[in-house]
């Protein structure tokens, strides 16, 4: 029965990544489809599971939202899988959680993976002394695991403890502690955290870094600072990019600039850029230009786009026009025609580049294009904008368009009048709400900024 669990959970994953290469293919990145995984093998090894495991490897394809037993009238399993009970349940019988706990020791890691995470959906109340007496445990992946399932129910009885598990010996046991005080959030292990940025391991520094950044406060900064400028593994660093970023350590901006300019980890880079432009000092803003520029990779110049647009630096424009009008990236020039509506600065080449921009073939590029143009509200882009509306096809792009019509002086009665007669329902909304004084309506097309927030 352990090894069918293993099949089918690990099926599932190939299913859902090679689910996610298709969607990417259809979009037009190239993508690798090579990779499968025996189908036979896969149904003779679910022939006879329990309901309740085969749940849970449905569970993890995800098919989109559909095709669970929570969402669909009628599968195969019926409600023989209770996948709630399973998966959403805060109070299991006191004897299945005893079972859980138990099978925490399992030799099989499918079996301990399963098992945290379903006593991680537990109350803090009813498991966390059984975890407590789990970190003391001679058995390190025991040690291990406990406090991996003392982060996910947040026991904030833990705090001490935990902060004695990262001098353990064993890497696992530091790192998943520190990973759990992350989640606990209590400023009382901060120091030792900060300690834990000299582990001769990656793995406990980067995971101490992380935790440190979900605490709220900038004590540490200097700590970050020391760990981005010198740490020599690319994976800690980026983690202390974003760090800084996210706590707001505006000591940071200088060391951010330097690496943004300097690191020779893209990733790293595109993390201080990200950093850069949630910190919002404008001290950063000449190192973002340069690497929107000149950085060879399109991530980070995507992410030093949109951090130019949180900044809102007027003197930035230039340069985000020459982005928007010749980079090589559609997610480049996308992100700039973004941050030029995001400063909303009205400048004659970043307008022209923008009417441009609407002729692009991306339906995203257009979209942050026509979305700009209402943000500068400039009338000089008025016959560019109805000459695109005449031909658009994507509906998110026709909103946009009647938005930056209507915002830069062209809801006249007559314009509006034949926006109202269309036959497309879509349009005749927008033009009702641009008449009506909707000068805020959709869309409203903001990037998501690169890299998500999350090291």
């Amino acid at each position: 029965m352990l090894r069918i669990i293993g099949a089918v959970a690990a099926a599932a994953f190939v299913s859902t990544t090679s689910a996610v290469r298709h969607d990417h293919s259809s979009r037009g990145t190239a993508g690798d489809d090579s990779a499968s995984f025996d189908v036979s093998a896969l149904l003779a090894a679910a022939h006879g599971v329990a309901p309740s495991v085969c749940s849970l490897a449905a569970r993890a394809v995800g098919n989109g939202g559909w095709g669970r037993s929570s969402d669909a009238p009628v599968t195969p399993l019926g409600t023989s899988a209770d996948l709630r009970y399973l998966l959403d349940s805060r109070d299991l019988p006191a004897a299945d959680v005893t079972r859980l706990l138990g099978a925490l020791a399992s030799d099989d890691p499918c079996v301990r993976e399963l098992s945290v995470r379903l006593i991680g959906t537990q109350k803090n109340s009813s498991v966390a002394p059984a975890l407590l007496a789990r970190l003391t445990s001679s058995n390190a992946s025991l040690r291990a695991i406990a406090a991996l399932g003392l982060g996910l129910v947040d026991a904030k009885t833990a705090v001490d403890p935990l902060v004695h598990a990262l001098g353990d010996a064993t890497v696992d046991v530091r790192a998943n502690s520190a990973w759990a005080l992350g989640r606990i959030e209590n400023g009382r292990a901060l120091p030792s955290l900060v300690s834990l940025f000299r582990d001769p391991s990656p793995v406990a520094r980067e995971a101490a870094v992380i935790a440190v950044g979900r605490m709220d406060s900038t004590s540490s900064s200097a700590a970050l600072i020391r760990t981005l400028q010198h740490d020599d593994v690319a994976s800690v660093r980026r983690a202390a990019a974003w760090a800084l970023g996210t706590l707001d350590a505006k000591d940071g901006v200088s060391v951010l600039a330097t690496t943004l300019t300097n690191d020779s980890d893209a990733q790293v880079r595109e993390m201080s850029a990200w950093a850069l432009g949630n910190l919002d000092d404008n001290a950063g803003a000449s190192a973002l230009e340069r690497a929107l520029q000149k950085d060879a990779d399109d991530k980070v110049r995507e992410s030093a786009a949109w951090a130019l647009g949180e900044l809102g630096d007027a003197s930035a424009t230039d340069v985000l026009a020459g982005a928007a009008e010749s980079d090589k990236s559609a997610k480049v020039r996308g992100s700039a025609a973004w941050a030029i509506g995001q400063i909303g600065h009205t400048d004659s080449r970043a307008v022209a580049g923008l009417t441009r921009l609407l002729k692009e073939s991306d339906d995203n590029v257009r979209l942050r294009a026509a979305w700009a143009l209402g943000q500068i509200e400039d009338s000089t882009a008025l016959p560019e904008i109805d000459s695109a509306l005449g031909i658009e096809k994507n509906a998110d792009v026709r909103r946009a368009l009647i938005r930056a019509l209507s915002k830069s002086g062209g809801n006249t009665a007559a314009r509006m009048r034949v926006l109202i007669d269309s036959k497309d329902p879509q349009v005749r909304e927008a033009a009702i709400r641009s008449l009506a004084g909707g000068r805020s309506f959709g869309p409203w097309p903001w990037p998501w900024p690169r890299p998500r927030p999350w090291p």
